[in-house]
């Protein structure tokens, strides 16, 4: 970050993830965490920056009650009013420039547009330059595969229908936490983490990972997160596993496990990361541990 000297960013530079502030209560709590993380004055340094990732959700929400409306107003008094000392970057798939925030960020904010892919080979060469900035390869055809599971069509549409951007990039990030350590990711490696478009077994994710199968416990993750569960319900059940299970199990994992669980719980409290990526490491922490002790022996 330019704005910020690279050993002073840990102090100035703040990253806030707006993806699970689907409802009101969730929306005042996101506005006044960003409003104050905004007015905070910088540390041994001109300038601080805000980061706000998913900001789609923020930039056109549903406002369901009175204490959402107020939120709102707020936020549309900062950017009126902007800090002096802060940089705010508001990070979205995508806008509706119909909307009365909008038209506040034409107003009083810089707007870049870097576009998105049309169709399949556009995805698939995002999903290679995405992993190769990563330092992955990625054989084409895991690509193309990626691109398809996402939705992008064989050739650009002329209604301007495309995929969905926001599960392209979150495939991708699934599929560099499960390969992490290889230089090369695969069609079978693809074919291991990107799953079915619908979940048979609410409680599939737990049994993967009591069989020790990373890939098919991030899979069952990706489907219940995109079918709607909260992130903090799938914390409970994976909590749940934890007790019921490891003391037994995988006794010598169990004081990891249980770290693992309270830094996850911390961090989605304070916004510490995307809520998907937050689970997504812990699931794998657990089957680690659960092949670390017990094989491919079932609990």
């Amino acid at each position: 970050m330019s704005l910020v000297d690279e050993g002073l960013a840990a102090f100035n530079v703040e990253r806030v993830h707006a993806g699970e502030w689907t409802t009101g209560d969730r929306l005042v709590a996101g506005v006044a965490a960003i409003v104050t993380a905004v007015r905070t004055l910088p540390m041994m340094s001109p300038k601080r920056v805000v980061i706000v990732s998913q900001a789609e959700t923020l930039l056109a929400p549903k406002r369901e009650s009175e204490a959402a409306e107020r939120a709102m107003e707020e936020f549309a008094t900062l950017l009126e009013r902007p800090e002096a000392m802060t940089t705010l970057v508001l990070v979205a798939a995508a806008l509706d420039k119909r909307t009365k925030t909008y038209k506040l960020l034409v107003k009083h904010a810089a707007i870049v547009e870097c576009g998105s892919p049309e169709d399949v080979a556009g995805a698939a060469r995002w999903v290679k330059t995405r992993l190769e900035a990563a330092g992955v390869e990625i054989d084409p055809a895991g690509a193309r595969a990626l691109a398809a599971l996402a939705g992008f069509p064989d050739r650009p549409q002329s209604n301007g229908r495309t995929g969905d951007v926001k599960r392209l990039r979150g495939e991708v990030d699934r599929l560099l936490l499960y390969a992490l350590g290889q230089k090369k990711i695969t069609m079978d490696d693809v074919r291991e983490v990107a799953g079915p478009a619908a979940l048979q077994d609410d409680w599939a994710m737990t049994n993967a990972i009591e069989d020790g199968k990373a890939p098919e416990a991030l899979r069952q993750l990706a489907l219940m997160l995109d079918g709607g569960a909260a992130p903090e319900q799938l914390l409970g059940q994976l909590g749940w596993l934890v007790r019921s299970k490891f003391p037994l199990a995988a006794p010598q994992s169990l004081p990891g496990a249980v770290q693992a669980l309270f830094r996850t719980d911390q961090d989605l409290k304070r916004s510490g990361g995307d809520p998907r990526v937050l689970l997504e490491r812990l699931v794998v922490e657990l089957c680690e541990g659960k092949r670390a002790r017990m094989g491919a022996r079932r609990w």
